[in-house]
C-alpha cells in the first residue's frame, strides 16, 4: 500500500506547480495531426522544466509542461508517449522541450551555424524536417508529417 502512495506522489509532483525563472510572451503557431494553434502564449522555463501556456482571445485554452512527463489537460504521459500522441512516434524523446527552448534536434545532425543561430535539414524515411532557429524566431516544419511550429517574439 505504501507503494502505491509513493508512486501515486511520484506522478502526481509531475504536474504540480512549478517556481520558472524566465517568462516569455511569444507569437506561437503549432499545426499537428491534434493541435492547431495560432496566437499569444507564454514560455516559461527553468533548466529542465518547461510549461507552455496558450491564449486564444486573452484566456488560456491549454496548458503543457515538460519536464521527466509531459503534461497536457487531458493527463500526464511520457515524452515517446506525447510524441505518438500529439506529433509523430519517430521523433526523439527531447523534441518538444529542444524547440520550445531553440536549442538543437536530432542531437545536431545536420546543422549548419548562422549568423544568428543555426539551422538543420533532417531527411529519412520517417521525417523531412526543416528547423530554424534565429535571434527572435524559431521555425520547425516537418513535410512528411505535417506539422508545423513556429515561435516569435512579439516585438518583432
Amino acid at each position: 500500500m505504501k507503494y502505491i502512495l509513493l508512486i501515486s506522489i511520484f506522478f502526481l509532483s509531475a504536474c504540480s506547480i512549478k517556481n520558472y525563472e524566465h517568462t516569455q510572451t511569444k507569437i506561437i503557431i503549432i499545426k499537428s495531426p491534434k493541435i492547431k494553434f495560432s496566437d499569444l502564449g507564454y514560455i516559461r522555463n527553468s533548466n529542465e522544466n518547461i510549461e507552455l501556456e496558450l491564449f486564444i482571445a486573452g484566456k488560456a485554452v491549454e496548458k503543457i509542461s515538460v519536464n521527466h512527463l509531459i503534461c497536457v489537460s487531458e493527463g500526464c504521459m511520457s515524452k515517446s508517449g506525447f510524441n505518438e500522441d500529439y506529433l509523430n512516434s519517430s521523433y526523439p524523446d527531447e523534441m518538444l522541450q529542444n524547440i520550445l527552448l531553440a536549442r538543437e534536434i536530432y542531437g545536431g545532425k545536420n546543422i549548419i551555424k548562422t549568423v544568428d543561430g543555426f539551422e538543420q535539414n533532417i531527411q529519412d524515411t520517417h521525417v523531412d524536417i526543416q528547423y530554424k532557429v534565429g535571434l527572435h524566431v524559431v521555425f520547425f516544419k516537418d513535410r512528411k508529417n505535417n506539422i508545423i511550429f513556429k515561435i516569435k517574439d512579439t516585438n518583432e
